[in-house]
């Protein structure tokens, strides 16, 4: 008996399906879709199909809470781009190898692309015991459905527990493909994970309800346990060169003729502002008044050599592009130095920040949130303060 539901009344007859299928099990009768013995579950049709008119019973809600002790294992996919490794990447394998260590098991990296070679080696220099290489042309460029189809293979062949991937526009859009074809849990956007010492359970917390609380979510009954972390939220890892791994070769699950999506063209946008490798951000909020109090932030920002942030706040009231936003809604950064100016400190900007290493609060009222977090805090006048520290680091930079 086939493996595949296809529900008549949904299908369309487009052949998206039949393109995708790695093994001819598909083809089109009367214009509807039909499957046969040869269909092994694998997945691919299903995320070809436009108007979701396939299903895998087996692989459903039920069935994927059986056995759970069968999945072990921490696993990260490595995002690269022409060749490069994405430092968001680098950070979950850190925190990978943090989360493997707790669950006394291996950590696994997932390098996909053509001619990557060298990245498998990256992976295991930052801690991957296991890397998992599928090198091919028709990755080169990353598209959802070879790269999803691929990681289902894997995910139901070896069975990982924990699977994490970077909130880069890439990583959102491959984990959900992913987990909605496993039939698992996926918390987006984490700004923590942790493991339960009594449950063993991923703990993911991220911000809820406009970034109003800090929720912290479960998955205890589907595997993997999925998740995706924000870019600067974990620290670096240091790589270490003579670290020595186990590198698998694997095929992808889409050959060239069965991937109906090509990539035409990329465009590399330049950022108004790289608030997530900035080493010193100095942040306006509601207290800089307008547009204009802008310009006292920005000059102490660049005397430092830094960036200009801001709270949503100032954003949503038009003094600031939306590409100075720190936050929960805009950029999650790590600075060495974040000085705050003006800013109360609500948890949806602390949940973007409060990871910088040395942090400055400047604000007029004592009791304003932000100096929870600070390491040190100026009551007072921003606009007397932040002209005087300008005076002072110019008198010691000798500028």
């Amino acid at each position: 008996m086939p493996l595949l539901e296809i529900d008549k009344d949904k299908c369309i007859g487009c052949g998206g399906c039949v393109e995708a299928c790695p093994l001819g099990a598909l083809s089109l009768v009367d214009n509807l879709a039909v499957v046969d013995e040869k269909c092994t579950a694998c997945g691919a049709c299903l995320l070809a199909c436009p108007v979701h008119a396939l299903n895998l019973p087996e692989a459903g809600p039920q069935e994927a809470a059986k056995d759970l002790a069968a999945y072990s294992g921490v696993w990260v996919w490595v995002e690269q781009f022409h060749g490069k490794t994405g430092s968001i990447s680098v950070e979950m394998l850190g925190q990978g190898r943090r989360l493997a260590d707790s669950r006394k098991v291996a950590l696994t990296a997932c390098v996909l692309g053509h001619n990557v070679e060298h990245i498998t080696k990256e992976a295991i220099s930052f801690g991957a015991d296991r890397v998992f290489w599928v090198d091919d042309p028709t990755l080169a460029a990353y598209s959802t459905a070879p790269y999803a189809s691929t990681l289902i293979n894997l995910v139901r062949e070896y069975k990982p527990e924990i699977f994490l991937m970077g909130a880069s526009s890439r990583g959102r859009d491959l984990a959900g493909s992913v987990a909605s074809v496993l039939y698992t849990g996926l918390t987006a956007d984490c700004t923590g994970l942790e493991i339960d010492p009594e449950k063993g359970l991923l703990l993911q917390t991220r911000p809820a309800f406009g970034g109003n609380i800090m929720a912290t979510i479960i998955c205890p009954n589907n595997r993997p346990q999925m998740a995706t972390v924000r870019h600067r939220v974990f620290e670096m890892p240091v790589a270490d060169l003579k670290r020595q791994g186990q590198v698998i070769p694997i095929k992808t699950a889409m050959s060239a003729e069965q991937i109906t999506t090509h990539v035409v063209d990329s465009i590399l946008e330049k950022d108004e502002v790289n608030l997530a490798d900035a080493r010193i951000i100095v942040s306006g909020g509601r207290g800089v008044g307008g547009p204009a109090g802008f310009e006292t932030i920005r000059k102490l920002a660049e005397l430092l050599g830094g960036a200009v942030g801001s709270s949503r706040s100032a954003v949503d009231a038009g003094w600031i592009s939306y590409a100075h936003q720190v936050g929960q809604t805009g950029r999650t950064v790590r600075p060495d130095l974040y000085i705050a100016c003006g800013i109360s400190g609500q948890i949806q900007h602390l949940a973007g920040m409060k990871t910088s290493r040395v942090i400055v609060a400047i604000n007029k009222n004592p009791e304003a949130p932000i100096f929870n977090v600070a390491n040190y805090g100026i009551v007072g006048d921003l606009f007397q303060i932040v002209p005087a520290l300008t005076e002072q680091f110019k008198n010691k930079l000798h500028k």
